[in-house]
């Protein structure tokens, strides 16, 4: 993911640098009074303007502690501002308004404002924050926690976790509690009065239903710039992160305690992915996920190696561990407002993952922390902590099923300290990838990157080809069935059939939408020229845009499809005119142009003693890439010329296996 700029970190490492040396201090040497009392005392006294919130809840002990413990966070908290924050957050409210695509919306706001550039942010620490704005966020709190029948199961640990934080990241500071209360808090006035009215759980549907009615415009096309803020209430539009935001300000101005998770990266991707969750009566843990939800965090789907929860306060546990010079650390871990809390998520498949001393490139020393690392694309991203001994490294609570590698942090950069490894998820045996010096195969490349994760090609299992010599097809044949994923751009089907047929036709399965991009079919095998014919099929009418309608499967072009409007019932054929043989058929599914494209420059990359190393670039005149590797590599293939999605992956029994 993008970062805002090397410059504004640096300047947010000094202002927290500042601030939590006298915290550091504490935990280092310990106390005997209570650390939060004794830290907010030397912040206060840094920053007297703070003792009115003191002074404001003198008389009432538990909002005082509440008061306290937002101020014990406020070092690790800033707010970015300056021209270019409005810039960015006019993307999100331009593409509110549903009437462009992102890239629309990018090259729109470009041509009026210029280009974007977040390295001119400026920072404001929080420890700035204006006093009444922390007492407003306060009284807002509690009124919601006090007065809602379910407050009264939640502990007051987590109200000042998940209700009382006055911000979620690093977005602007504006109130937003009172006027989300207003709108939103009407939804849970029919059960307010009733026994279920105390369940969280029931509270949180009734919402979280309300929430899924109103559109979300999504898009992932955006710089990973600041949160958005709670304008994005109103606005709706962002990905995965934006959304999560949108749910935490609503349920906290509610009182239901929310937050969000998140994997640093999807197991199996090269993106973070962020969704929310709550705890109900008892306090245990349910996620929510766009429309889905709340259910129980053990039946969340997918691979997800590691999970944090995102706190207000920092995780002393984690602190303590660190090192006093945090530039030692690599960002992500320098000031942990999280706790990992893959074990609720992953349950017995949360492993001790051990990793031997003699698969490190050097030797380490036990003072120096040590990352269990994930790919995004071609680079290696942190995702837990650890710190050697002479044995090697031990990393607590890792879900299996990835390719990791360990690597150390030096000079701005992560370093690799071992090969990469798959984790096994059933068995929990690590299997180390090292290139053969001596040994290659030869190997043909059809994408580059996993179909699974690509629900077009899944849309096209059970599919059918049928052949009739009548227009309404209430008579025909079945000419051929998908059964496998299509893994090329062009799937190559051949028929032995000697029947004659007039009108042929692709029929997209049961909750498929007809999703297909192009197909052609063929008298003799040998041809290369497909049969004319007028297209015929279920157009999407009024219920589409015209971009995605049934004439594009036979236009010629690979990279237009159909999407019909409806999930079933949807085909789309030719009338040939005259009865012909069909003996081939050549299809492609909808795709998002990752298969091998003829024309493009590819290079294929092997990673071998700590980097990338290129197997040469080509450029493909037909779907698919030859090329001889050294066996046991994992592998990665770059297309130079167009697109974003690649992701690393091994050759084995004759396919690319992706990780």
């Amino acid at each position: 993911m993008n970062r805002i700029s090397l410059r504004t970190n640096r300047v947010i490492d000094v202002m927290k640098q500042k601030a939590v040396a006298i915290i550091f201090l504490f935990f280092l040497f310990g106390c005997q009074s209570d650390e939060t009392l004794q830290i907010v005392r030397q912040i206060v006294k840094q920053h007297p303007d703070l003792n009115k919130v003191l002074q404001h809840y003198a008389t009432d002990s538990l909002k005082l502690k509440a008061a306290e413990f937002l101020i014990a966070g406020l070092p690790y908290y800033y707010t970015y501002e300056g021209d270019e924050l409005e810039k960015y957050r006019a993307h999100f409210q331009l593409h509110s308004k549903g009437t462009l695509y992102g890239a629309e919306v990018i090259d729109s706001l470009r041509r009026k404002n210029g280009v974007l550039n977040l390295s001119k942010l400026i920072t404001r620490s929080d420890l700035e924050i204006s006093p009444d704005y922390l007492i407003e966020n306060i009284d807002w709190a509690f009124k919601v926690w006090q007065e809602q029948p379910w407050g009264k199961h939640v502990s007051f640990d987590d109200f000042c976790e998940y209700i009382l934080p006055y911000r979620i990241k690093d977005e602007p500071l504006k109130s937003w509690r009172e006027k989300i209360y207003r709108d939103f808090n009407p939804l849970l006035d029919s059960i307010r009065q009733l026994p279920a009215g105390e369940d969280i759980t029931v509270a949180s549907k009734i919402v979280l239903d309300s929430i899924s009615r109103r559109r979300f415009y999504f898009t992932s096309m955006f710089d990973n710039g600041p949160h958005v803020g709670p304008d994005n209430v109103e606005w709706r539009s962002g990905n995965c992160r934006e959304f999560a935001d949108i749910v935490i300000y609503i349920f906290r101005a509610l009182g239901i305690p929310c937050g969000c998770d998140y994997m640093p990266l999807r197991g199996d991707n090269n993106v973070a992915h962020f969704w929310n969750f709550i705890k109900d009566n008892n306090g245990q843990s349910y996620y929510m996920y766009e429309n889905k939800g709340p259910d129980s965090v053990h039946t969340f789907w997918g691979i997800k190696s590691k999970v944090y929860r995102q706190t207000f306060s920092v995780n002393h546990a984690m602190f303590k561990q660190l090192p006093r010079d945090k530039q030692t650390v690599h960002p992500t871990f320098r000031y942990p407002c999280f706790v990992d809390v893959t074990a609720l998520y992953s349950g017995k498949y949360a492993r001790t993952l051990s990793i031997s001393a003699e698969q490190f490139f050097h030797k380490m020393s036990r003072d120096e922390p040590v990352y269990l690392c994930g790919a995004s694309h071609r680079n290696w991203q942190p995702l837990v902590c650890a710190y050697p001994d002479k044995n090697g490294v031990t990393f607590e609570q890792v879900e299996g099923g990835v390719v990791f590698l360990v690597a150390t942090y030096c000079a701005g950069d992560l370093v690799p300290l071992s090969p990469p490894f798959v984790f096994e998820r059933e068995s929990g045996e690590v299997r180390y990838f090292n290139p053969s010096a001596d040994e290659t195969e030869d190997i043909t490349l059809l994408n580059k990157y996993h179909q699974l994760l690509e629900s077009f090609p899944q849309r096209m299992i059970n599919g059918v080809f049928e052949g009739s010599n009548r227009p309404d097809f209430r008579e025909s044949d079945t000419l051929y069935i998908i059964k496998t994923l299509p893994l090329r751009l062009h799937n190559v089907v051949g028929l032995n059939s000697c029947r004659q047929y007039r009108y042929v036709r692709y029929m997209g399965p049961k909750k498929g939408y007809c999703n297909i991009s192009e197909v052609s079919f063929y008298a003799d095998g040998a041809d290369t020229v497909a049969c004319n014919g007028k297209v015929i099929g279920t157009p999407n009418g009024t219920h589409g845009d015209g971009s995605h309608d049934v004439g594009n499967v036979y236009d010629g072009d690979p990279y237009t499809s159909f999407d019909y409007y409806l999930p079933d019932g949807g085909w789309a054929g030719l009338d040939l005119g005259t009865p012909r043989t069909i003996s081939k058929i050549v299809y492609t599914s909808r795709n998002r142009d990752n298969y091998i494209r003829k024309g493009d420059t590819y290079e294929l990359f092997y990673f071998n003693s700590g980097r990338w190393q290129t197997l040469g670039i080509q450029v493909p005149q037909a779907d698919s890439l030859l090329y001889t590797v050294p066996k046991g590599a994992l592998l990665y293939l770059q297309n130079h010329s167009r697109g974003e999605d690649e992701r690393i992956f091994e050759y084995t029994d004759g396919v690319q296996r992706y990780w």
